[in-house]
């Protein structure tokens, strides 16, 4: 079994991750909480997914706050422009991002 030196998980694995990143219909929404405070909603991962992988490149790269929920995740803010980009980057099709 080969291991890929950089995550350290067999070469398969990622394969079937990869597969699994581009077959989900992913949602980006956002709504109100308390206090009027906005916050970006991404919904629709899958099982296969690790979400708090996603949730902690995501709060990275925009600079925020959030949490991931289930099988979302919560960004704090309005960034409903930049998420659909960074999840391109991240491997998903940007087709099935909505």
């Amino acid at each position: 079994m080969e291991i890929d030196p950089t995550t350290g998980l067999p070469v398969q694995a990622i394969e079937w991750e990869d597969l699994a990143k581009g077959s989900q219909k992913i949602r980006v929404t956002t709504d109100r909480k308390r206090y009027g405070k906005i916050v970006t909603i991404v919904s629709g991962f899958d099982k296969g997914i690790d979400v708090k992988k996603i949730a902690k490149s995501l709060k990275n790269e925009l600079a925020c706050g959030g949490t991931f929920k289930d099988d979302s995740v919560e960004l704090q803010g309005d960034h409903t422009r930049r998420v659909k980009q960074m999840l391109v980057k991240l491997g998903f099709d940007e087709g099935s991002i909505e």
